[in-house]
């Protein structure tokens, strides 16, 4: 055996143990001294095998209630008495990877050979930093409503539904709808109730970010057959992977004395 099968070897039955919460097999191949970055605090790591044991149950636990950890790529490097090996894992609870089907763990180890055998000195396991910087946020969003204001214009159903969720649940001027279809006939009957194009205008808004959800609200500016109405929204979007996405939607009027 290589020193790259063996090192593949060794990290392969850790994962296993990993999974099957068996922690003899997770410290069985690590040094006195290792030193984890991990994906939840210490900022600093982990430091020694007291630490780095106990980091274990906890973890363990959480995979009992049904979540998954598997190796689905690994690359190994080996030199003399020192070696390394990056990896990809999925890890996640089965609704995690549904709502985020490329989520993967990320793994880096270090080795060194000692009395003859390979040992782990170092782990550092992270996931990529998804939270999207405010500024770029309020721009994607501003684009989301510009796009409505020329789909409305236009008459065109499709360009308005585009950034609508399947499961959106849409607190109507009207009525509630759940769902794009239902959302979908209401937005065809709007477009439907004039003879001339409709003005949608949001002349500003306001926004919180937070990871891959943002809220957004606003006034908006509505012109039909000349006559100009404004409502009060709340908007919930969702980042995916095609961009954002209306989860939820809340349009009112101000009651009347």
């Amino acid at each position: 055996m290589t020193d790259e099968q063996e090192i593949r070897t060794l990290i392969e039955n850790w994962a296993t143990g990993v999974h099957a919460g068996d922690l003899d097999t997770v410290l069985a191949d690590h040094a006195a001294d290792i030193v984890m970055y991990d994906v939840p605090p210490p900022y600093d790591g982990v430091r020694g095998m007291d630490a780095y044991r106990e980091t274990w149950p906890g973890f363990f636990e959480w995979q009992r209630a049904g979540a998954s950890f598997a190796l689905e790529s690994l690359e190994v490097t080996a030199g003399a008495d020192v070696a390394f090996a990056f990896a990809l894992l999925r890890c996640g609870t089965a609704a995690e990877l549904e709502a985020q089907p490329e989520l993967r763990l990320r793994l880096t180890i270090g080795l060194r050979k000692q009395d003859g055998r390979w040992v782990v000195t170092h782990e550092h396991h992270s996931f990529p930093h998804d939270d999207v910087p405010p500024a770029v946020a309020s721009d994607e969003i501003r684009g989301v409503l510009d796009g409505w204001s020329v789909g409305t214009a236009a008459g065109d159903l499709d360009a308005l539904m585009e950034p609508v969720a399947e499961d959106v649940v849409s607190y109507e001027i009207d009525g509630n709808y759940s769902g794009k279809a239902a959302v979908r006939s209401v937005c065809s009957a709007g477009l439907d109730s004039s003879p001339n194009p409709i003005s949608f205008v949001v002349p500003d808004f306001g926004l919180a970010v937070g990871g891959n959800l943002a809220v957004a609200w606003s006034i908006d500016h509505v012109t039909a057959d000349h006559v100009e109405t404004t409502s009060r929204a709340t908007r919930v979007f969702r980042k995916t992977a095609e961009g954002w996405r209306v989860i939820h939607q809340h349009l009112s009027y101000p009651a009347r004395a």
